[in-house]
């Protein structure tokens, strides 16, 4: 691939790399949505959905860009299988009932250097403000023809806040599961 090829995926707007506007679909098998939560006040669990989809329509004005996301919550894996099953279950995101995890932005700002992208979360029929902290990770073109962009993006949230609030005291005082999910996302897109 030429450097001409590479550089037409990207433009500059006031100083910063960016995209071309366009739309762009999760390339599902070279992206991660995973998440951090303490487990027993002593060490981090980390775990992922196997199931995203989803589209980002890249803006001519970058601020008025737009994320949807969708994610199976049957997806889940945090490595054990008993501990799977439990987080499907109605204590957790009740799979059955509500079989999609959604993210729908509803903003994107430049905080200082970096990018801050705002939306909300939809767990379980509850929607709630998230925000996350995003990095353009750069475009180039595939093997294929195609374009591809990389974008990491990163936050935090009270899991209880969607009702995911089953927990068990420790007898030397806290709990089994922490309150806080830190959120870390790799996404592959590919141009529409």
């Amino acid at each position: 691939m030429s450097v001409t090829e590479t550089t037409i995926a990207t433009r500059t707007v006031d100083g910063t790399e960016v995209p071309v506007a366009g739309t762009y679909a999760i390339d599902a098998s070279h992206s991660h949505a995973g998440f951090i939560v303490r487990h027993l006040m002593v060490s981090k669990v980390r775990g992922a959905f196997g199931g995203v989809s989803g589209s980002v329509t890249v803006a001519e004005d970058v601020t008025a860009s737009t994320v949807e996301v969708d994610i199976d919550p049957a997806s889940i894996d945090t490595r054990d299988a008993g501990r799977d099953e439990h987080l499907r279950s109605p204590d957790f995101f009740a799979v059955d009932e509500f079989p999609t995890i959604a993210y729908r932005s509803t903003g994107l700002a430049r905080v200082g250097g970096d990018w801050r992208l705002d939306g909300e979360l939809t767990i379980k029929g509850e929607s709630r403000p998230v925000s996350l902290d995003v990095e353009f990770l750069g475009a180039t073109g595939d093997p294929w023809g195609g374009t591809r962009l990389g974008f990491s993006a990163s936050g935090e949230l009270d899991r209880e806040d969607w009702g995911l609030s089953w927990n068990q005291a420790l007898e030397t005082g806290g709990v089994v599961v922490g309150r806080k999910v830190t959120l870390e996302i790799e996404a592959e897109l590919i141009a529409l």
